[in-house]
């Protein structure tokens, strides 16, 4: 996969050739294991119930199962040499199977945990690792834009999908609504994908053919990029959006019903958080195309941050915890379009996946720590004001690390053809 076409410089001309890998990253984050993370609060009470199991209990098996992340490495490094289309196959696969180990539970938290292990495994061949290299290479102009509106998929699903799943659960269970997800994603989500990708560029960047290509794809190699300071605080600024963000909607049903909410009320706090992602996204791909990254990076945190202060205050009531998680929820929209996006920015593309994956672990592990903590401060303090007070702080700190990021001009591509893999 080579350097954007000039005709990409056209804004128009990128969206007329670009628009089904935007359509394709769309459908990938709206049912990828993004989804189960936002809706997982709909199942904790089935789970409760059924079980016998603790909100910590739940929210440890599932931080802890995230260490199969650090197969995300070799995952984008298979998708630089052989291709995307075999890993996005693969991945949707695992991610079904993940949904049917989750239905067929019997009551030990192992198979909790092993179920979204396979869900983890599905991760990278949903998410920015893949659809973000297409859309970078398919982008100059309007990349920000298009990265925010690929990864908006699992924003808008985090409105839609709450109602819909809690309906199929009404009826069936929480086995039928996890079912059904798992249907969805094999059934439907997947062969639109293979649709809206035929006839795209998905090719490998790293083979001998690529190098032999007359436009290779600029930019640093995977260890190149890890030698550079730049790296790590990208994906320590991911890691601390995802513990404090994620941290929150996994448990912002059950923060709703403590400050009075009935069961659907709290409902809608999952809808508001969703709006804010789709708000995040597009609001931040629209300046990033326009300004510098970097600050407009650090603004978000930085408001984000105060609502999870306000929001540690025991603020209570319908509208006020609307509004406070529709902020709070900012940076994560935000999070998901800066990632790729600083990544193709500040390394390019010609190792774009194996660097992005080589990130994702660490970016996860902050998930896992959101995910684990906020279950276990639960347990421990009774309420959610201590991990909301940490998750500010982890906001203002990845608001930090968002301001040393410094630019520097990427290697030619034909420099970076011939420079060494390791």
């Amino acid at each position: 996969m080579g350097t954007a076409p000039d005709s990409a410089t056209d804004g128009a001309g990128e969206w007329r050739a670009g628009w089904p890998v935007v359509a394709a990253g769309m459908l990938a984050a709206a049912i990828g294991p993004g989804l189960f993370q936002n809706l997982s609060s709909l199942f904790t009470p089935g789970l409760e119930a059924e079980f016998g199991w603790t909100r910590g209990q739940i929210s440890t098996a599932a931080g802890v199962a995230l260490i199969a992340a650090v197969v995300a490495p070799v995952v984008g490094r298979l998708a630089d040499r052989i291709g995307l289309r075999p890993v996005i196959v693969a991945t949707m696969l695992l991610l079904g199977a993940g949904y049917v180990g989750l239905a067929s539970m019997t009551g030990a938290i192992w198979q909790y945990q092993l179920a979204v292990v396979l869900l983890v495994l599905a991760v990278p061949g949903t998410s920015s690792l893949v659809y973000g290299k297409l859309i970078a290479a398919a982008f100059v102009r309007h990349r920000g834009l298009a990265l925010a509106i690929s990864t908006a998929g699992l924003a808008v699903a985090t409105i839609v999908a709450p109602p819909a799943i809690g309906a199929v659960i009404a009826a069936f269970g929480w086995r039928g609504g996890l079912i059904a997800l798992g249907i969805v994603a094999v059934g439907v989500v997947l062969p639109a994908i293979l649709l809206a990708l035929r006839g795209m560029p998905a090719g490998p960047t790293r083979s001998a053919a690529a190098d032999a290509a007359a436009r290779p794809a600029t930019g640093v190699t995977a260890a190149e990029a890890r030698r550079d300071p730049r790296f790590w605080r990208v994906v320590a600024s991911a890691a601390l959006v995802n513990g404090a963000t994620t941290g929150l909607v996994t448990q912002v049903v059950p923060l709703g019903i403590e400050r009075g909410l009935s069961g659907g009320q709290a409902a809608l706090l999952l809808t508001a958080f969703g709006a804010s992602a789709v708000a995040g996204r597009l609001s931040i791909g629209v300046l990033i195309d326009r300004f510098r990254p970097q600050p407009v990076a650090a603004a978000f945190a930085l408001v984000s941050a105060i609502a999870f202060l306000l929001l540690a205050s025991g603020v209570g009531g319908l509208g006020p915890l609307l509004l406070l998680v529709f902020l709070a929820g900012l940076m994560n929209g935000a999070e998901n379009d800066l990632l790729p996006f600083l990544t193709a920015r500040l390394f390019g593309l010609r190792a774009y996946a194996e660097i992005f994956g080589s990130g994702m672990p660490v970016a996860l592990a902050g998930t896992g720590i959101g995910v684990i903590g906020f279950g276990r401060l639960r347990d421990a303090f009774g309420d959610y004001r201590i991990a909301l007070l940490l998750g500010a702080a982890a906001l203002v700190a990845a608001g930090l690390c968002f301001l040393l990021l410094g630019d520097r001009a990427l290697p030619d591509a034909h420099g970076a053809a011939h420079s060494p893999d390791h």
